[in-house]
């Protein structure tokens, strides 16, 4: 099934033209044997090039969720899931497949097992009410770490997000 991507959780299309600042994300999506997605986030702008590729654009400080899936004949080659942030004009930031100009990278992981583990993160952190793309960025960094090792990562809450919110209120 194709993820719808493009509008947010408000119902927000994206804008026709991307802002100068935004960073861009090619998606592409052949059924069964490349499929590039947006999991989570909230896009700025989306240009649809064909039926089986697309931009989303996003704006500086949106945290996402790139999903890249291939395979071929014999299975699948390639699962990996990146949680990103986008970055303002002249800001240092990683490259990134698909992405340009490169975004802050909070969690990398690749193989089906990790990323499933992330999937399933992002869905009980939705399932509490908080959208991911609000959690706090060092959840996604410690959930990044705790899977590289092969632990069990701690769950996020209400309580850790509230006090996120708080910290972030007094962040310069």
């Amino acid at each position: 099934m194709r993820p719808s991507i493009g509008t947010g959780p408000d119902g927000h299309v994206a804008a026709p033209v991307p802002p100068s600042s935004c960073t861009l994300v090619d998606l592409t999506w052949r059924e069964g044997e490349i499929e590039y997605w947006i999991r989570f986030g909230r896009p700025c702008f989306q240009r649809i090039h064909d039926r089986e590729r697309r931009t989303l654009g996003f704006a500086p400080g949106t945290i996402f969720a790139f999903v890249r899936w291939t395979a071929n004949g014999y299975g699948t080659t390639a699962s990996r899931i990146d949680i990103l942030r986008a970055v303002d004009a002249g800001q240092p930031c990683q490259t990134v497949p698909f992405i340009q100009p490169g975004a802050e990278i909070l969690l990398k992981l690749h193989g089906w097992p990790r990323v499933a583990r992330v999937l399933e993160a992002i869905d009980r952190i939705e399932a509490i009410g908080i959208p991911p793309g609000d959690v706090a960025p060092d959840y996604w960094r410690h959930l990044h770490h705790r899977l590289s090792a092969n632990e069990a990562p701690r769950r996020y809450t209400r309580l850790r997000h509230a006090a996120w919110l708080k910290r972030r209120e007094v962040m310069p």
